[in-house]
């Protein structure tokens, strides 16, 4: 919780090289105490309409500073949210003496983690609601479990319980199966939450798989737990190869959602779903959890967050210091790919690396991106079909229109974008990469 005076310092340091004059001090300190603009003005002796009119350019100003949408409503909320994330990037900009290879989600403790707004602050927002239920689409390594995991820090802050669930942990003969899947996840939750498990007991064949998975969470589960449980359910897509189970799976988590509205104990649960690609499964509307709930979709970073980010590796002065010409340069190649810039960045400062040889070098097998390409090359010997419509994908100047399924397998693999029914390289790199190579 931030004082009056901190949220002032804040405000300060955001809109440098402004200054709140003295009434806009006046009235984001009034505000912030509660008062209307009517009380402001009898208090302060101002016209009515001209406190309004000074108030409505503040919030403004403020939401033009911050990126977010500012009101008289939320702006005691928002700077509290802001100024705690701004303290926590100074402490850990400090602390940073040594990088890894970025191969692995960005740790809560990172100053490395740029924000893509109003992403982080909607789901911030939705994870609270009763019954919530999050769905996150992007291509891997495009930040989704970066941003899972601060969503449940939020979460634990609020003192939720929280369980995530991963199906590429799930073997097939559990994806093909039902009630292997039902148990897989009603066990997983109960081992992860350090309860005792009672699954045999509520499991009930007469009732059916689905109503026996349902009563153990509602009844054993839910019924204990005195907060919100917040359940994450990675690589749903992992399930679009079984269409017969994703049917009757994938509409019970709407049902769940759905049943907060009917029983008070199912507003504990809330729900967040991660995917890769698009849905592939035929479901009807009104039961699909994907029509349902709030849907995020991560982009690659805009430009903006590229020069943010090589600004944390320290890219903008000192013996790392790197040209804007050449960041553009990068930045084409790569298309905002927040796993390529930072295997870029992290390079260009723990290696000796020369942003023009790398940029020259990056689509070729001596360059920095050798291991990433080449693990895509060994796939696609493995699967000679997607390499052939790859080829096409990459040899056209312009999208082209693949068959669905092989279209749904590209973007499973992180290599191409879907623009309607036609399909495009991902970045320029892969372009240029396997132009020559499929």
């Amino acid at each position: 919780m931030i004082t009056i005076e901190e949220a002032l310092r804040f405000v300060d340091r955001i809109i440098k090289p402004e200054r709140l004059n003295s009434i806009q001090e006046l009235i984001l300190i009034q505000c912030w105490s509660g008062k209307t603009y009517q009380e402001i003005a009898n208090d302060s002796g101002y016209d009515p309409d001209y406190v309004r009119v000074v108030g409505s350019r503040l919030w403004q100003l403020l939401s033009e500073s911050l990126g977010e949408k500012i009101t008289k409503n939320n702006f005691r909320s928002m700077l509290r949210q802001q100024t705690s994330i701004a303290e926590q990037d100074r402490s850990v900009k400090s602390q940073i003496t040594a990088l890894e290879l970025p191969n692995t989600p960005v740790p809560l403790n990172s100053a490395l983690y740029v924000q893509r707004p109003p992403t982080e602050y909607q789901a911030y927002e939705e994870i609270i609601k009763p019954g919530a239920l999050i769905k996150i689409k992007a291509p891997r390594k495009m930040g989704k479990t970066s941003l899972v995991m601060r969503i449940l820090a939020q979460a634990k802050s609020r003192g939720y319980h929280t369980v995530r669930l991963n199906l590429l942990q799930a073997e097939d003969s559990i994806l093909s199966n039902l009630e292997r899947l039902l148990r897989w996840f009603c066990a997983n939750i109960t081992l992860q939450l350090g309860i005792e498990s009672l699954l045999n007991d509520y499991w009930d064949t007469d009732l059916g798989l689905k109503v026996s998975c349902t009563n153990y969470i509602q009844e054993y589960i839910l019924e204990q737990l005195n907060t919100p449980l917040v359940v994450t359910l990675d690589e749903v897509n992992q399930l679009f190869s079984y269409p017969q189970v994703a049917q009757e799976f994938l509409p019970l988590l709407r049902f769940w959602h759905e049943e907060a509205n009917n029983i008070p104990v199912w507003q504990k649960l809330r729900l967040i779903v991660t995917h890769s690609t698009e849905i592939r499964v035929p479901l009807h509307l009104h039961q699909s959890p994907f029509n349902v709930g709030l849907s995020l979709r991560l982009k690659p970073f805009n430009w903006e967050q590229v020069q943010e980010l090589a600004k944390r590796y320290g890219l903008n002065q000192g013996e790392f210091s790197i040209q804007l010409e050449q960041l553009q340069s990068l930045e084409e190649i790569v298309d905002g790919h927040p796993y390529l810039l930072n295997l870029a960045f992290y390079h260009l400062t723990t290696q000796d690396h020369d942003i023009e040889k790398l940029i020259e070098e990056a689509a070729t097998d001596t360059g920095i991106y050798r291991s990433h390409l080449r693990s895509h090359l060994i796939a696609f010997r493995e699967y000679p079909e997607l390499a052939m419509a790859y080829k096409q994908v990459v040899q056209s100047t312009e999208a082209i229109t693949l068959n669905s399924i092989v279209a749904y397998e590209l973007e499973n693999m992180g290599l191409v974008k879907l623009k309607g029914n036609a399909t495009i390289p991902l970045c320029e790199l892969y372009r240029l990469y396997f132009r020559d190579r499929l």
